[in-house]
């Protein structure tokens, strides 16, 4: 029976992190930036960030960097100066603007992990999450709880399912754990039940079709 419940788990090659580029007050902030990339090293994923070497995003990407997995930090143009974002660590993948970062680190990550952040970790969730909800993807997205840092959030998530403004499937979109080896093996396993709006393969087609139309502007006439 675990044999076979080991089959059915994912097997991670990247995991797109966010995180906040300051530590915080409490060294556990800190320690469980570390505490996560020392265990994609040792599972041999590689790390997708938002580039920059300030905060927890410098810890952990540090982190894996020096244990020998990959690092790519995706960063908009407007914060590469270093006095903005610090040194990026790895590769490094500039972009316009922020839009195209959360796309570009989805579309190379195969889960998301949110550690302790400010507003841009939180939109980056939450976008997450609803591309999920919505179809667009069925990655999972995941929530290290550190030291109880999210529960204010959460509890946010529950009064929109209380309030009917989020589907009771939706609210377990997010897969949540206090330490970083109980969330990826949560992550391995997590297997989507929600009702998606729409289906991934839609999404996927109008990308198509709309990137077909602006390398042949003769197709919206069409």
């Amino acid at each position: 029976m675990e044999g076979e419940v080991n089959e059915q788990r994912r097997k991670f090659k990247r995991i797109c992190v966010f995180c906040g580029s300051r530590a915080g007050y409490k060294s556990r902030f800190s320690d469980a930036a570390l505490e996560l990339g020392k265990l994609l090293i040792e599972r041999k994923i590689d790390l997708v960030y938002g580039g920059g070497s300030l905060g927890l995003m410098g810890l952990i990407s540090q982190t894996v960097l020096n244990g020998g997995c990959h690092v790519l930090g995706v960063i908009p143009k407007a914060l590469l100066p270093p006095e903005i974002s610090g040194e990026t660590y790895g590769e490094v993948k500039t972009v316009a603007d922020m839009h195209e970062r959360k796309s570009e680190m989805a579309k190379h990550a195969e889960a998301f992990i949110a550690l302790p952040g400010g507003y841009g970790t939180m939109e980056e969730l939450l976008e997450m999450i609803t591309w999920s909800q919505l179809g667009i993807h069925d990655k999972p997205v995941g929530l290290l709880n550190v030291d109880g840092y999210y529960n204010s959030l959460l509890a946010f998530f529950d009064k929109g399912v209380k309030e009917g403004f989020i589907d009771d499937s939706a609210r377990h979109i997010v897969v949540i754990a206090n330490t970083a080896k109980e969330l990826v093996k949560k992550m391995e396993e997590y297997a989507p039940v929600h009702d998606k709006v729409a289906p991934r393969q839609s999404w996927e087609l109008d990308q198509l079709l709309q990137s077909t139309a602006v390398g042949n502007p003769q197709c919206l006439r069409s």
